[in-house]
């Protein structure tokens, strides 16, 4: 496998980082996580005007740039990198990859709106019943007319306060089903309960009562698109990890080279500098890895969820590692607000959790990896 990004590729991790580290602030970005409304619409619309990135991965035909899983690695480790909170994997990879699936023409027209930072669109799927599993799904939805109607709950919808679309898993009497209702204006029956997550994210529990909603794709086969859009989803925001764990071990070499005891800086101690190294060398196992899990996206359904699981399972230890090690290196002061380290650490935990567990992915490599 040839691992060697393309000079467009490279251009584009350049061109992002460059823009990142010049107009993406952390303390801009948590003052509108905490403060505001949770994200910056402005860079949000810079990624799909100056930069072009929210269409990197979608098809010329919606106004995308036609790329692949590789160009989504590429942009969710710059990302991560600088730890922005603007709803890139839950809206251009798993949302963008579902309505590409769909093949339907109120999805081609929301794909556009994507690709020209028009609209954010969030993945209702998990319940309160169902853990990590997608496919167990109380929620149901009945025909109505030329339409449908759609009874339940959903828990943990990350970005749904931001979005101006949602997805939304059903059961029918064919077999479960993919969803879509307009939040531009809201549907009777729609309850959105919002909040604040631990990385700094905003995410909603939500209720639907008799809420309309238009079918996408078959009825009763969406599992297959689903699957594919949580691997997808847990690829990307492994990469994601990548970048969050590269800029925590070198900020914590950096301060080991500054932070003075004894009268010599901590990073002269054998101890520590062993504790370094098995810092980098977790990153590059994850590295390895997320490698892996991206160039079998695209493979047959085993063989995919196999490297995915692989990917995930090793970045959630990694980042457990890296974070909590950081911390513990540059002492009280890791978990500080105004130190970078404690909000990185934060993401690395929810990162573990997120498009299934640590656990999870251990159990389902050891499944599929069964004789």
């Amino acid at each position: 496998m040839d691992f060697t990004l393309s000079d467009e590729q490279q251009l584009l991790r350049d061109g992002l980082g460059k823009f990142l580290s010049t107009r993406y602030g952390l303390e801009s970005s948590r003052t509108a996580a905490k403060l505001g409304a949770g994200w910056q619409p402005e860079i949000w619309r810079a990624f799909a005007e100056d930069l072009g990135i929210l269409g990197a991965a979608l098809p010329e035909e919606v106004g995308g740039i036609g790329g692949g899983p590789t160009e989504i690695m590429v942009i969710a480790e710059a990302l991560g990198h600088a730890l922005v909170v603007e709803p890139y994997v839950d809206t251009v990879v798993v949302a963008g990859g579902l309505l590409q699936r769909a093949q339907n023409p109120v999805a081609d027209a929301l794909l556009e709106k994507i690709a020209a930072g028009k609209a954010i669109v969030a993945l209702a799927a998990a319940e309160a019943q169902s853990g990590d599993r997608w496919q167990d799904v109380a929620t149901t939805a009945r025909a109505d007319g030329e339409g449908w109607v759609i009874d339940g709950a959903k828990i943990m919808v990350l970005s749904a306060p931001l979005a101006t679309h949602l997805l939304v898993t059903a059961v029918t009497p064919a077999g479960l089903s993919l969803f879509l209702i307009d939040l531009v204006d809201p549907p009777a029956g729609l309850t959105l309960h919002g909040y604040r997550t631990v990385d700094d994210r905003r995410a909603a529990d939500i209720e639907l009562t008799d809420v309309r909603a238009v079918l996408l794709g078959t009825d009763g086969e969406a599992w297959e698109s689903l699957s594919l859009a949580r691997d997808e989803g847990a690829a990307a925001v492994a990469a994601e990890a990548v970048g969050n764990m590269r800029k925590v071990l070198a900020d914590t070499v950096d301060y080991c080279k500054q932070r003075q005891q004894f009268g010599t800086p901590i990073g002269a101690f054998q101890a520590l500098q062993h504790r370094m190294v098995d810092m980098h060398m977790e990153l590059e196992q994850a590295v390895a890895a997320v490698c892996l899990a991206v160039l079998n996206l695209q493979a047959e359904a085993q063989q995919r969820a196999r490297a995915v699981s692989a990917a995930k399972a090793t970045v959630g230890r990694a980042a457990r590692f890296i974070g909590q090690n950081a911390v513990q290196l540059h002492g009280g002061m890791g978990m500080t607000e105004e130190l970078a380290i404690g909000h990185y650490f934060k993401r690395l935990t929810a990162v573990q959790y997120e498009f299934g567990s640590t656990d999870h992915h251990v159990a389902r490599y050891a499944e599929l990896t069964r004789p």
